[in-house]
């Protein structure tokens, strides 16, 4: 039933597309720029740090990252995020969007600077520096998603709430892609300062005493576009679904967004009053009211996004074990420890160019047309394909002749999976849960993704791991891929829990706007 819509609310449901908009997309999509940064760059530079702290004298091939330390490394900043998420989303809905969305982004500017630096020079005290400062660096990048999506789509009109909180998520395409991007330039410049010979012709000179400054300037670029955002970031006012419902100041709210959408907006205390003590939206996470609204939607939510990130961030981390695989990336014996960094860069930029980015933009484009359900459905569909098609027929894919045509299957997965569940998982959150509880709801949708990605780190480094470099043989890459393929097709039919948030406002879908109903009598209460 539906009762009084403030009219705050109402006018940013209608609001035309305006300046802030955009304001508001750069700034909370910077952030994401930063988090993808951070945490896809470490799969560029971890086979150079095997080769400057786990050389093996005498070994045919360049030292490597053992199993244990590789699934450190990449996984440190994954268990800090899931931890942040948790954290963060419900500090948001406790402390308010803005309060909490400067903290965490100083902390990843701290984090990826003190990422370079190690204390002491010995492989166990470099790594376990990187370690400790990744985790906290993944701690407020955890932060990161559920203020940003939950503050874009509460700035955001009704008509293009879609496309503005998928273009928040979307600079984390931008950010892989800057990632690679750095790599390249960084080792390029090394290689030709400091040049060396491939390790079959000098084992040992194959990695100059120079290239340790070469992790170090890639991870601890990530600072940059984060400080770049946080006077703007501190600037924001808070968002008014916060300010009337959460904080329950209509008036702060109505000056506030007057100033941000410039038209005049009168404040409506009885209104907000009805809707703040509505005993019906006042219910907690854990209680009966709330699994019986929502409950089915958080499974929803958690398990799409849980069984996308496994696949999305095996993908993404271990596509250099993939291509050299196939013999995309030439044999690491054959180049320097600088040159192997440039190697591995240029083909992640590659598919970020060619796939990863331009999936994120077509689902900024057609979400509001198509709607959340369909592209989500659609993505998981066309994932769940093509790693069949990559894993079935895999012997013939590693012929010197197929490998244009793995590199571009392989490119689709990344294409539909941002054209699809990668952006959706992100956005529908953010939509679909009421606003005291929007927050949490995103950080626990959230974490449950961080949950798949290091099932994804840790599970695919040793599913994937080589019998020859000294540790147990994997189960190989195309039982992974075929793995991954059931996966996604899990996650295919966990959508069907996922509702459709397309063209209502948060109130709609949150059932905010209701009269007080009891739903176990199924009877409308009588107020007097």
């Amino acid at each position: 039933m539906a009762g009084n819509q403030l009219k705050v609310f109402t006018a940013l449901d209608a609001a035309k597309t305006q300046w802030y908009h955009f304001m508001a997309i750069v700034i909370a999509g910077m952030g994401f720029f930063t988090d993808a940064y951070d945490l896809f760059s470490i799969s560029l530079v971890t086979k150079l740090m095997g080769r400057i702290y786990y050389h093996v004298e005498g070994s045919g091939k360049p030292g490597s990252l053992p199993p244990g330390v590789a699934a450190s490394v990449n996984g440190a900043a994954f268990v800090g995020t899931f931890a942040g998420q948790l954290f963060f989303g419900w500090l948001g809905d406790k402390m308010g969007r803005k309060k909490v969305y400067g903290l965490t982004l100083l902390l990843m500017i701290f984090c990826s600077i003190t990422s370079g630096l190690s204390f002491g020079h010995s492989p166990k005290a470099v790594m376990g520096t990187l370690c400790f400062f990744r985790f906290w660096l993944g701690f407020g990048i955890g932060g990161d998603y559920p203020l940003s999506a939950t503050i874009m789509s509460e700035y955001a009109n009704k008509k293009t709430r879609g496309a503005f909180i998928a273009a928040v998520f979307a600079m984390q395409g931008f950010g892989i892609l800057g990632g690679g991007v750095v790599s390249l330039v960084v080792s390029d410049i090394f290689d030709k300062a400091f040049q060396a010979p491939p390790y079959a012709v000098d084992p040992l000179g194959s990695t100059v005493p120079e290239a340790d400054f070469v992790w170090r300037i890639i991870l601890m670029f990530g600072a940059i576009p984060a400080a770049m955002t946080y006077y703007w970031r501190m600037k924001m006012p808070e968002t008014a679904r916060y300010t009337a419902l959460v904080a329950k100041n209509a008036e702060l709210a109505a000056e506030d967004m007057s100033k941000v959408l410039q038209v005049d907006i009168r404040p409506e205390e009885l209104t907000v009053e009805t809707l703040t003590h509505n005993t019906s939206n006042t219910f907690g996470l854990f209680s009966k009211r709330f699994l019986r609204r929502h409950g089915l939607h958080l499974l929803g939510t958690t398990s799409t996004w849980f069984l996308l990130d496994i696949a999305f961030y095996s993908q993404n981390l271990f596509q250099k074990d993939i291509f050299s695989a196939i013999g995309w990336i030439p044999p690491a014996s054959t180049m320097n420890a600088v040159q192997e960094v440039y190697k591995i860069a240029r083909a992640q930029t590659l598919i970020a160019l060619c796939s990863t980015v331009p999936g994120y933009w077509f689902t900024v484009a057609f979400i509001d047309k198509l709607g959340r359900f369909k592209i989500q459905l659609m993505g998981f569909f066309f994932m769940t394909v093509f790693m069949f098609v990559l894993a079935i027929p895999y012997g013939y894919w590693t012929h010197p002749n197929h490998h244009i045509g793995f590199v571009i299957m392989y490119s689709l997965t990344f294409f539909f999976a941002n054209f699809g569940p990668n952006a959706t998982t992100f956005v529908v959150p953010a939509e679909i849960f009421p606003a005291r509880l929007r927050s949490t709801c995103h950080g626990i949708s959230a974490a449950a993704g961080k949950a798949g990605a290091m099932v994804g780190a840790f599970g695919f480094l040793y599913a994937t791991q080589d019998r020859d470099a000294g540790y147990p043989g994997g189960i190989g890459v195309r039982t992974s891929l075929l793995l991954l393929g059931g996966v996604n097709f899990l996650g295919m039919l966990c959508t069907f829990l996922v509702p459709e948030p397309n063209g209502k406002s948060l109130e709609e879908m949150s059932r905010e706007n209701e009269e007080d109903f009891d739903e176990d009598n199924k009877e409308m209460k009588v107020r007097t």
